[in-house]
């Protein structure tokens, strides 16, 4: 642990026995498990002076979130000033750590999941907007534009016979149906690894300092598309219940086109600076990416040209 946090952490009554470094995101913040000398244990997070913001942030999201009836960590103590934070401990386990398990022991999750969604699209959209930059169709490109950077232009996925630029304009028109639509409240990265199971059938959500605005039923598209994807037939049960017509439907396949893709260039990004242990994750999101570009009306007619040229990657 970082010298300094030692004295800062037994000032306000949060004297630790021990520590231990967690893996965390993949931002330049750190985390620490701490074992309390008074018992049980806390989560420590360090904010470089960069991302300090980001703790405010989370500060702010949090009690919107909690106000909303959404499981989020509760703050012991903080200072963003001198970037530092302690949450309480939710647990060891995300929901992705049970994707060995049999799917009816974490079907529960991502039902629980799913539920809180709907309740951050509730959420005063006023007070969201003034968290965090809308996603909109720009940023939407901005993050299409890295994985075309870090991933498809380097394994040559996008040359030869114009398909380049067939799917870039196709990549445009999804993003600007997307920023069409009337935007809602969203997490913006509920998925499994900030997922952490409570009991039989709840979960808590964790990193929500990036609340915002953005596409309907993104977080859902998120949820359902990154790193533990449900069975077809879990999946179908649950865009019954929280994307029942046909124009909710549109706008799950159409973020999560968007969402897979963007994952895709995060994993690629980070492998490039050393983080490799997301590199599994590339060939299943891909393949998933190609469903949704082949379901949204503005990629579907270069879907399968992608999906030709793509099979050495996801494979």
């Amino acid at each position: 642990m970082p010298a300094g946090a030692t004295a800062w952490l037994a000032a306000r009554g949060l004297a630790a026995r021990s520590s231990t470094p967690l893996a965390g995101d993949v931002g330049a913040r750190r985390y620490w498990r701490l074992r309390l000398a008074a018992g049980g244990s806390a989560v420590l997070a360090l904010y470089p002076p960069a991302e300090r913001t980001a703790c405010r942030r989370f500060l702010a999201s949090g009690e919107l979130l909690a106000g909303a009836g959404v499981r989020v960590p509760a703050v012991l103590a903080r200072d963003c000033a001198r970037g530092r934070m302690v949450v309480e401990d939710l647990g060891r386990e995300t929901v992705y750590d049970l994707r060995r398990r049999p799917w009816p022991e974490v079907a529960p999750y991502f039902e629980a999941a799913a539920r809180a969604a709907r309740r951050i699209a509730a959420l005063p959209a006023g007070a969201v907007a003034a968290l965090s930059p809308t996603l909109a169709a720009a940023l939407l490109r901005h993050e299409l534009g890295r994985t075309w950077e870090a991933f498809l232009e380097p394994r040559g996925l996008v040359a030869g016979d114009g398909f380049g630029g067939r799917l870039a304009a196709a990549l445009d028109a999804l993003c600007a149906a997307l920023g069409e639509a009337p935007s809602a409240p969203c997490h913006r990265d509920l998925m499994v690894r900030n997922l952490v199971p409570l009991g039989a059938s709840e979960v808590g959500l964790l990193d929500h300092q990036d609340l915002r605005l953005g596409p309907p039923l993104y977080d859902l598209a998120s949820l359902l598309n990154d790193s533990l994807f449900p069975p077809p037939e879990a999946e179908r049960a649950l865009l019954a219940e929280h994307a029942p017509d046909p124009a909710a439907r549109l706008a799950y396949h159409r973020a999560a086109a968007q969402r897979t893709l963007k994952a895709v260039g995060t994993y690629a990004a980070f492998a490039r600076r050393g983080r490799r242990r997301h590199l599994p994750l590339i060939a299943p999101t891909l393949s998933r990416a190609l469903v949704h570009l082949a379901a949204a009306p503005e990629t579907a007619a270069v879907a399968p040209d992608a999906a030709r040229r793509w099979r050495r990657a996801i494979c």
